[in-house]
């Protein structure tokens, strides 16, 4: 029978390794390659700590949050990460259970990183740190395909309690727990309270925008015109006009100016990176 305390270690390696053997020890976790036998190809994996991945662009919070984690018995720093691009080389590298991020990132905001690991179907827990706590906020990151949303003033014990919570497959919002059904519902119901009486489909709003909507959204917040994104894009104007339509819709928006406002006011734009471009379209 297998020890209860395996069961986080080995269902977390059976995504990462599904072609491989597992045995559980009572001192170790060994995952068997593929055709061999012997014991010189066992690998060691230590069952008892959770993998965590922290990202942030500030080096004086990713010490304190890993003077927090470190405390603990169960928990393991295994990498850092400054910017959003550096987050999904690390979790592509390290495939930690889970991942600390914060969503005002350069390069790439947190959401972007979400889609893109959702995209490869990387299995690791997204607990999204955010200095922007608002409910849109909640629905955007949940429906990117994170798994918990705490604001940064968290107390450290809280943090640790979700860590452990989303580390055995669960959804974390505030201080209330679900499984995945519960978090539709929850989401269903967050999208009903938030909508705005001029959106026609409430099952658009706050949907993940795509890679290519939020580049546009990027563009809008430098003052670009539609012709001046289809220029430095590389696609269509009718183009440039379809997504936005549909960044409209997804962000619960009126208008460009607003979904603007909105990009900058919840993070996803960092104000040096929304100056003017010198790029202008042909005449």
């Amino acid at each position: 029978m297998v020890e209860p305390r395996c069961r986080l270690a080995i269902d977390h390696h059976r995504r990462m390794h599904p072609k491989r053997r597992l045995v559980c020890t009572p001192d170790a976790l060994l995952l068997y390659s593929p055709g061999t036998r012997t014991a010189g190809r066992l690998k060691h994996i230590n069952m008892d700590k959770i993998s965590i991945l922290i990202v942030d662009d500030h080096p004086l919070f990713r010490q304190g949050l890993r003077n927090v984690l470190v405390g603990e018995p169960d928990l393991e720093v295994v990498g850092e990460g400054g910017n959003g691009q550096e987050a999904l080389e690390l979790i592509r590298k390290l495939r930690p259970a889970v991942t600390l991020l914060d969503i005002n990132l350069p390069e790439m905001n947190g959401l972007q990183v979400v889609r893109q690991i959702q995209s490869e179907r990387i299995a690791t827990s997204i607990v999204m740190l955010t200095a922007y706590h608002d409910l849109e906020q909640e629905l955007h990151a949940f429906r990117a395909g994170s798994h918990a949303y705490c604001p940064k003033d968290v107390t450290p014990r809280h943090l640790v309690q979700v860590v452990r919570w989303v580390a055995q497959g669960h959804y974390v919002v505030n201080d209330r727990v679900y499984d995945q059904e519960g978090l539709q519902a929850w989401l269903e119901e967050g999208v009903e309270k938030a909508g705005r009486p001029y959106i026609n489909d409430t099952r658009e709003a706050f949907s993940p925008l795509s890679p290519r909507e939020m580049e546009i959204l990027q563009c809008v917040t430098r003052g670009m015109s539609n012709k001046e994104i289809a220029y430095s894009l590389g696609i269509s104007h009718q183009t440039v006009k379809n997504h936005m339509t549909a960044i409209l819709q997804k962000l619960d928006v009126e208008d460009r100016t607003q979904a603007a406002v909105y990009a900058l006011k919840h993070g996803w734009v960092r104000l040096e990176e929304s100056q003017s471009p010198d790029t202008k379209p042909t005449k």
